[in-house]
């Protein structure tokens, strides 16, 4: 685990930066697939979690989510939109488009639901950070904005790797698991408007070379 930001941390995984989750202060946020049990209760060691945040309800980072919950006896926040699909992850499938690559990446990454105990809402507060509400790579999708020193936590809104190969760069995410590219693209045109100095993605390393990002962000039609 390595600090990225104040009161941030990105924990470790294989290969790096691909499937990426974070604390914040004592917010667990994301829980990548249901494989990665073991190295968050190991990254975390003896540090007590005050919730559990999604990004949104896709299997590669609900895949733990049940775990961390009922392991940490914390409460679950998921942002309006996804919180039934976090509660019974058969929607995210019904959601997703019709490909066999969603329908793997279910078979072997999704893990159980778990009741939600907070609906998070544009402009909620969480740890410090604003919640923004950016629907498109799912309907619920959310990112965590903190404005003091502008980092962003974003989520799948874009990508700083190919999720296919694994081959660094900026991507919108793939089609083909996004139900509505148009409407992320509109979200990710918001987020290029807020300038960040640090993006933390989902999938791919951190940024603090954010013209690259910004510039991506508004090429975005």
């Amino acid at each position: 685990m390595r600090q990225v930001a104040d009161g941030v941390w990105q924990l470790g995984g294989f290969p790096p930066n691909a499937i990426n989750i974070f604390l914040v202060d004592d917010v667990l946020v994301d829980a990548a697939t249901r494989h990665a049990r073991r190295r968050i209760v190991r990254q975390l060691g003896g540090h007590r979690l005050s919730a559990h945040v999604l990004t949104h309800a896709h299997p590669d980072h609900q895949g733990s989510s049940h775990f961390v919950c009922e392991h940490f006896g914390v409460p679950f926040w998921v942002g309006e939109g996804d919180h039934d699909a976090a509660e019974r992850p058969q929607l995210i499938l019904e959601r997703q488009p019709d490909h066999p690559l969603n329908r793997m990446s279910y078979r072997h990454w999704a893990g159980p639901g778990h009741p939600v105990d907070r609906v998070l809402r544009e402009g909620d507060e969480v740890a410090g950070f604003r919640v923004l509400h950016l629907p498109g790579h799912s309907a619920g999708h959310i990112a965590l904005w903190r404005e003091d020193d502008r980092v962003l936590i974003l989520g799948d809104v874009v990508n700083n790797l190919d999720t296919l190969t694994g081959i660094p760069g900026l991507h919108e995410p793939k089609a083909f698991f996004t139900p509505d590219p148009a409407e992320n693209r509109r979200s990710a045109r918001r987020l290029g408007e807020l300038e960040p100095r640090l993006v933390l993605f989902g999938h791919g390393a951190p940024l603090r070379d954010t013209a690259k990002f910004v510039a991506f962000c508004r090429s975005l039609a």
